[in-house]
């Protein structure tokens, strides 16, 4: 179902999404495996990394753990 929200394409949302799918890559993982390991569904990674849904923090932190990264240094690729 599409996010019709305001936030939608938000530019933060968008460089977080950024942030994550540059990491996911340069570890050589899937949307699918990432979202596995982060426990999320594929579907809804593929929208936060598109920028279209705000992922919850707590969200956040497992990917940012499944991606062996920090939220600080998850926050810094995408330059917030």
């Amino acid at each position: 179902m599409p996010n019709l929200s305001s936030q939608r394409q938000d530019p933060t949302l968008v460089a977080i999404g950024g942030a994550i799918r540059r990491i996911r890559k340069l570890r050589s993982l899937s949307q699918e495996k990432l979202a596995l390991l982060a426990e999320v569904d594929p579907s809804y990674l593929g929208r936060v990394e598109r920028g279209d849904n705000a992922p919850a923090i707590l969200t956040l932190k497992k990917l940012a753990d499944s991606l062996q990264v920090s939220m600080a240094e998850l926050m810094a690729d995408a330059g917030l």
